[in-house]
């Protein structure tokens, strides 16, 4: 085939390759647009809307060594990882999925800024994804030698590529300040994690916060932006198996979490009681709940009637029936976004 033939014919291609991808955008964009309009209307006819909810004040746990204290609603909690922040005196670990350019989201930003100024080593890290709809002049910090900060990636390399180890976003809510107390849960931060979402966080104090300093130490050094130090790696002061920390690992295809969940959901004799806001379970975790209640085990599932990811919501119905028919019960909290991820 002559030269300028072959020319035209990859021109052409191009063309169409160009065409299909252009076509697949805008369907992707459309199904997107479709599916957020419904969602809108779903939201809009709630039975009774979106109010308060019953809450309970912090509760302290002695594990150990260690103290848990938990919150199940923002303002308390916000006030006291704030108040850690502003007493620090050496090093701040912060890392959150969604950061809010609000009210409380500024809060936090100030109080960073502030603690770096006092000559306090502050490490931020919040997803690009979780604020895509925020403000982008929020994220812009002022250049401080000991205040580092990185934004993960909205997209990773991974979605393109079809490489699972490259994949995937920062989920997690991690706060340690000068490795003497740390939080840890399902709170972002933001107004309506305050306001309207009922989670579930706790503060840690005694020898598992190294757990947390331990798991953000390891996140920061894979990730970190070339112009930022390096976490040196301590180790841990005191170790004790009372209370322990696991952190899923995609880009080492590492889930300890669902393992261990799986694990006590088969040792379970007694009871079983989840919470979640996305109930989506995989076949071993189905079998394992059916298999519970099966041997006569009282299996309890919370999740949001409504939850705000309406495929979520989509995907977990057909998963009802099942359960249903094998004992599990099922319980919808109505009225707020339930985004607690507990077991016992």
């Amino acid at each position: 085939m002559p030269f300028s033939q072959r020319r035209q014919l990859t021109r052409q291609t191009w063309k169409i390759v160009k065409k299909a991808g252009i076509a697949v955008l805008a369907a992707q964009a459309a199904a997107v647009v479709t599916v957020h309009a419904i969602d809108r209307m779903r939201t809009a006819r709630i039975p009774g809307g979106v109010h308060g909810f019953p809450t309970l004040p912090p509760a302290d746990t002695q594990v150990g060594n260690t103290m848990a204290r938990t919150y199940t609603e923002g303002h308390s909690l916000y006030e006291d990882m704030l108040e850690a922040i502003e007493g620090a005196t050496h090093h701040i670990y912060f890392e959150t999925f969604i950061w809010r350019s609000d009210y409380w989201g500024k809060r936090f930003k100030d109080a960073l800024i502030d603690a770096a100024r006092r000559g306090v080593e502050v490490f931020c890290v919040w997803d690009g994804f979780g604020v895509l709809n925020q403000d982008p002049r929020f994220y812009h910090f002022p250049d401080m030698p000991n205040l580092h900060v990185r934004k993960f990636p909205t997209l990773r390399s991974g979605f393109f590529t079809l490489n699972i180890r490259r994949t995937g976003q920062d989920h997690r809510k991690i706060l340690v300040v000068d490795g003497e107390v740390g939080f840890v849960g399902g709170y972002n931060i933001g107004d309506p994690f305050a306001n309207e979402w009922r989670d579930t966080h706790v503060r840690i104090t005694g020898e598992a916060v190294w757990e947390l300093e331990n798991g953000f130490v390891d996140f920061w050094n894979h990730f970190r932006p070339a112009t930022s130090p390096e976490l040196p790696d301590q180790g841990a002061r005191a170790w004790s198996a009372d209370v322990t920390a696991q952190f899923n690992l995609p880009h080492s295809l590492l889930y300890p979490i669902r393992g261990m969940y799986i694990d006590a959901i088969e040792r379970a004799t007694n009871r079983v009681l989840i919470t979640t806001a996305y109930f989506i379970p995989d076949h071993e975790v189905l079998a394992s709940l059916i298999a519970a209640a099966r041997r006569g085990v009282r299996v309890q599932v919370l999740i949001p009637e409504y939850s705000n990811h309406i495929l979520a919501d989509w995907v977990a119905r057909p998963y009802y029936g099942e359960l249903l028919r094998e004992g599990v019960e099922i319980w919808l909290y109505q009225h707020a976004m339930v985004h607690s991820k507990t077991m016992t």
